[in-house]
């Protein structure tokens, strides 16, 4: 058996909405960046999945074929020792000139197929149509893509001219290379279902081998499918295909975590949009792996299955999961470890693609809308040239074969957590030919995160966060590492031997800090300073946050990271001193501006005091010349993490993209939650007289990839937790235990302790 290959390729769907062609080749900035294929090889990748689209070579007529992006790019594959696995459609319909269910689809797409060949006689391995059978559900059955058809008759019309057009584009690609291999990619996942719908997840379970089946010329009398087929008038094209079959190489599984599903007929069970049916019954359609006992069998589950049915090579084609990025991490090395399990049982599998290398845009939508919902791959495109993040250093890894993975992704992925469980958990009977894949392997016990601050509200937050994500971490009071004592510092450190440290105390009391000088500096700065330094002589990365209280405002205009710092007011100034001495000491330090925390989770920030004052009918003043970028602190501390996992350093802005004056924000606040936002009035700062002065004008902008999602929606994600009735509940305990909480917190202050 050849030995484990890591592949890889980035997002490269152009697929139709309308009369528009949405291209994530040109979304994620590659159709400009050629330099990005020497990054790719860089990870270690043996082969990469490449486009030469028929919709971008030939887009307005089959006559008038433009190669000059691809044969700069598949020469540069090729001298930098990667194979071209080449692509000619990727869930489209083809150019304008044809579609899915265009009876002459096939053999003009034959001849594109042969072009191809010809320019490029050395690429020996071609996946000319992507996920044949995902592609004619998403665009002939269920209307999302062109041809925006809902007709089973025309969804399997498209299946058959995708099969059609590759046996045929194979047999021309084989005229010109005969040793040509067909990697035949195709999403693979199981459907489960309770008893009421076993119909239903029968037929989709028969249903998901078709691509490969048809392909090996297996759709014959006494298949599946054949009764059904031949009913709707296909039994001719069914023996046409069968005559002459073209069975691939090479099996590509594409397999993701919404891929196995699970099909419950208690729809009162589910929301709305998870309802549907068929003529028969109806039923909630959602993700296996939310609400079944035991866990479905996942990729190493599917890729069993498909050995057993085939006895063909197979691969893994793509593996993706848009989540944070220990998870993602822990995604693609579980692929890998399925993979080197299976071989050591006997199943060729011969390599794991690391999926969307660049990233994907609007997967979520199912690339319907194009809104800009981005998530991560290898490397961040957002803004600038792309940076690698822990997905990169995972696959380098991987491909050389030795190295220790970073210990934040250590355990298991959510998947295999209690978390998973999305709805009322439904028990399935599980058959006794289904594979049981032996995903439970031991995890070493991984160093921790320290996280310095555990009364405060980023403390308490990052170690909310790092439960969530499966991260082990420890959480220390100031009597445990007091930032004054250095001796402390060092034996906290040493006992710990942290992976990373994140200092999240400090003095945060604004005005106190007029009057009390000395001290805001000495746990600001000379204590963040002192923290990060034995950290430096300990090789432990650390992350410590600033603020925009560091900007005196005048700029009229958003501040990003190089703009130079001119606070106003002591806390500020001793933000700025912390923020250059830390970095001065040459450390893996990464420093995080922030601004005007709000989150359901604490019940000091200005956020909370507009619930309480205005859902209570009292009058609430604010701050009208102040505007600020107000920071949902849930997002804060996801994106912190991602960072530092990357092994992100230097200067960022974190905050929710958006501005607001404090009045603004309560009122926001107050429609969010469906208060009367009239009780809110807006008022010069100078009305409260704060002893420190604030800059008038200090959102935060930034000059590197924006990773928190906007204001508009940290806001109604705000309220929809704190609409909850349980939440309420325990708010409202904690308020009757605490009466003066939001009386001692100014408008327009944000509060944390340390």
């Amino acid at each position: 058996m050849p030995e484990l290959e890591l592949w890889g390729g980035h997002e490269c769907t152009v697929n139709r909405v309308g009369g528009t062609f949405h291209d994530q080749t040109v979304r994620s900035g590659h159709q400009q960046r050629v330099e990005d294929l020497d990054r790719f090889a860089a990870l270690g990748l043996r082969a990469l999945r490449y486009p030469v689209l028929w919709e971008r070579v030939a887009p307005q007529s089959p006559d008038h074929l433009d190669w000059s992006w691809t044969d700069e790019r598949l020469g540069r594959i090729r001298k930098l020792g990667m194979r071209p696995i080449v692509g000619l459609l990727h869930h489209g319909s083809g150019p304008r000139y044809t579609s899915l269910v265009d009876p002459g689809f096939a053999p003009a797409f034959a001849r594109y197929a042969r072009a191809a060949a010809e320019r490029y006689p050395w690429v020996a391995e071609w996946t000319p149509i992507n996920e044949p059978l995902t592609t004619a559900r998403f665009s002939a059955l269920y209307g999302h893509w062109y041809p925006h058809l809902a007709d089973e008759h025309m969804f399997w019309a498209a299946l058959f001219n995708q099969i059609d057009g590759v046996r045929l584009a194979m047999r021309e690609i084989r005229g010109v290379n005969p040793h040509a291999k067909l990697i035949q990619t195709e999403d693979l996942g199981r459907t489960y279902s309770t008893r009421a719908v076993k119909h239903q997840a029968d037929y989709d379970n028969a249903r998901r081998w078709m691509t490969w089946d048809l392909l090996a010329g297996a759709v014959i009398p006494g298949h599946l499918m054949w009764d059904r087929l031949e009913s709707l008038g296909f039994g001719d094209r069914l023996r046409a295909i069968a005559d002459d079959p073209c069975p691939p190489d090479v099996l590509g599984v594409n397999h993701y975590l919404t891929s196995d599903r699970f099909l419950d007929h208690r729809v009162d069970d589910y929301p709305p949009e998870r309802r549907g049916g068929n003529q028969f019954t109806a039923y909630a359609d959602v993700e296996a792996i939310r609400v079944a006992l035991p866990a479905p069998g996942g990729l190493e589950g599917v890729l069993d299955e498909a050995w057993a049915r085939y006895g063909r090579p197979l691969a893994v084609t793509e593996s993706h999961n848009g989540c944070t990025r220990e998870e993602q991490v822990r995604w693609v090395r579980e692929a890998w470890d399925s993979a080197q399990r299976l071989r050591g049982r006997g199943v060729d599998v011969r390599a794991v693609t690391a999926w969307a290398l660049l990233g994907t845009y609007d997967w979520n939508s199912l690339l319907t809308r194009h809104i800009g919902h981005y998530e991560v791959g290898a490397f961040d495109v957002r803004t600038g040239a792309p940076r690698p993040t822990a997905i990169a250093a995972e696959l380098q890894r991987i491909g050389r074969g030795h190295g220790q993975p970073h210990p934040a992704t250590q355990g298991p992925g959510w998947w295999r957590r209690d978390i998973r469980l999305e709805f009322r958990p439904v028990f399935r009977t599980v058959d006794s030919p289904e594979p049981r894949p032996e995903w439970r392997t031991e995890h070493p016990a991984a160093r921790p995160l320290l996280i310095v601050g555990a009364t405060g509200t980023l403390g308490k937050a990052l170690a909310r966060a790092c439960e969530w994500r499966g991260i082990d971490y420890r959480l220390t009071s100031r009597h445990e590492l007091a930032l004054a004592d250095e001796d402390s510092i060092a034996r906290v450190l040493d006992a710990c031997e942290p992976w990373g440290v994140i200092n999240a105390a400090g003095w945060v009391r604004v005005d106190d800090a007029e009057a009390e000088a000395e001290a805001c500096m000495a746990a600001n700065a000379e204590g963040a300073v002192r923290l990060a330094r034995l950290c430096r002589d300990r090789g432990i990365p650390t992350v410590g946050y600033s603020s925009d209280l560091v900007f005196d405002g005048r700029k009229g205009a958003a501040y990003v990271e190089s703009d130079p710092t001119s606070p106003l007011n002591v806390y500020g100034r001793s933000k700025a001193r912390a923020e250059a001495e830390i970095l001065d000491l040459g450390g893996q330090s990464l420093m995080i501006r922030t601004a005007a925390f709000f989150s359901p989770f604490d019940p000091h920030n200005f956020a909370a005091h507009v619930l309480r004052t205005v859902g209570s009918g009292q009058e609430l003043t604010a701050a009208e010349d102040l505007v600020v970028s107000p920071t949902y602190v849930p997002d804060l501390v996801d994106a912190t993490l991602d960072l530092m996992i990357d092994g992100e350093t230097g200067i960022r802005h974190l905050a929710n993209p958006g501005e607001a004056s404090w009045a603004e924000f309560a009122r926001r606040i107050a429609r969010a939650l469906g208060l009367d936002e009239r009780l809110v009035l807006g008022v010069d700062s100078a009305t409260f007289g704060w002893p420190a002065p604030r800059p008038s004008y200090a959102p935060l902008g930034t000059e590197h990839a924006q990773v928190m999602p906007s204001l508009e929606n940290a806001i109604a994600r705000y309220a929809a937790v704190v609409a909850d009735a349980e939440f309420l509940a325990e708010a409202e305990a904690i308020a009757d235990g605490r009466p003066d909480l939001f009386a001692r917190t100014p408008a327009g202050e944000q509060q944390e302790e340390a």
